[in-house]
């Protein structure tokens, strides 16, 4: 491409719960998908770890945001501020003075016409000149390493923080899949919610994340069980400060309803898989990548359910930027998983 030294490319993995961009086969940033923004000025005052530091704590002139909802942007103008800050978040040696970008930006597979314009929309307004987009499960199989253009069937999970994608892959293409609206944020509210009716204690978000990173389970039964959680917060009934030792049994009660929406939707994809492909799921494994996953025992419960192995792959939670990063330096090589 002529001038290309002054085009640069960014890939994005624009998550509910996470923004990371690659630069160089890098990752530059990562950071919540937040911004706090003045309810005075509309001008963004902080984003990313620092915005989510203030989340819950806030006075009446500020308003924390997460742009992004089960996936898709909820708040256009607030997804152009954290992405246009995200860029600017770049480190000074990897930053660039130019205004031409390129951007690929991997999306769910589930999408509407409307949310993908919504995204491209908000990365043309945060100064990219060339947009591309890439389908989550897509993006997480070449982040696994998988070689998505071979005549094989492969399977991908894709717990993320808004949605869950499911996948098969073969031929560089998705031969089926489905993305619902049940994961992290999920299990995050159910555990708010069980908080709430079992132990009269009130949690803001921030704790349930933590409960649900320190003792979250699938299974009521672990090899290896962390120890139990202190939780501390007001009493609904009295008001007054309580102390609560929660372990990962109750919290592996409180999410059965949600995984059990996330088996479900696996079966609904290996229902419609073609008999020789369904072979080749069998005997590769099905896998397992997102912030969801990192649930203790997951891949146990699903084999247990489904009957096929399960594998949590290496670092889950950047495999799908990772994936993004690859499909951008493929760009301009015809390849048919990426699209404008």
């Amino acid at each position: 491409m002529a001038f290309s030294f002054l085009t640069h490319d960014l890939a994005m993995d624009l998550g509910t719960a996470n923004t990371l961009i690659i630069h160089n086969d890098k990752i530059v940033v990562n950071q919540p998908s937040i911004v706090a923004i003045d309810q005075n000025t509309g001008k963004t005052i902080a984003l990313g770890e620092t915005a989510r530091q203030m989340h819950g704590k806030t006075h009446k002139n500020i308003k924390t945001v997460r742009p992004l909802k089960d996936g898709v942007i909820a708040d256009f103008e607030a997804a152009e501020q954290m992405i246009r800050g995200m860029i600017k978040m770049i480190p000074a040696k990897s930053r660039f003075f130019t205004p031409a970008l390129r951007m690929v930006i991997c999306i769910p597979s589930g999408s509407t016409e409307v949310e993908i314009r919504a995204v491209r929309d908000s990365a043309e307004q945060a100064g990219s000149r060339e947009v591309h987009l890439i389908y989550e499960p897509m993006a997480a199989a070449l982040g696994i390493g998988i070689d998505v253009e071979a005549p094989i069937g492969n399977m991908v999970v894709d717990i993320g923080g808004g949605t869950t994608e499911i996948a098969i892959i073969s031929l560089g293409g998705i031969v089926c899949n489905i993305s619902i609206r049940t994961a992290g944020d999920d299990f995050t509210s159910d555990i708010q919610q069980y908080m709430r009716h079992q132990h009269n204690i009130k949690v803001g978000e921030t704790t349930a994340e933590e409960i649900k990173i320190r003792v979250g389970s699938a299974l009521t039964e672990l090899e290896n069980p962390p120890e139990d959680f202190i939780v501390r917060g007001p009493n609904i009934m009295t008001s007054l400060p309580a102390e609560i030792p929660v372990n990962y049994e109750e919290i592996a009660h409180c999410l059965d309803k949600s995984l059990m929406k996330v088996e479900a939707a696996i079966m609904t994809v290996l229902e419609q898989a073609p008999p020789e492909l369904y072979a080749d799921i069998v005997g590769n494994g099905i896998y397992l990548t997102g912030g969801g996953v990192l649930l203790k025992g997951l891949d146990k419960r699903l084999k247990e359910k489904i009957s096929i192995d399960f594998k949590v792959v290496e670092n889950p939670l950047l495999a799908v930027a990772r994936g993004t990063g690859i499909a951008m330096k493929k760009l301009g090589k015809g390849v048919p998983y990426l699209f404008k």
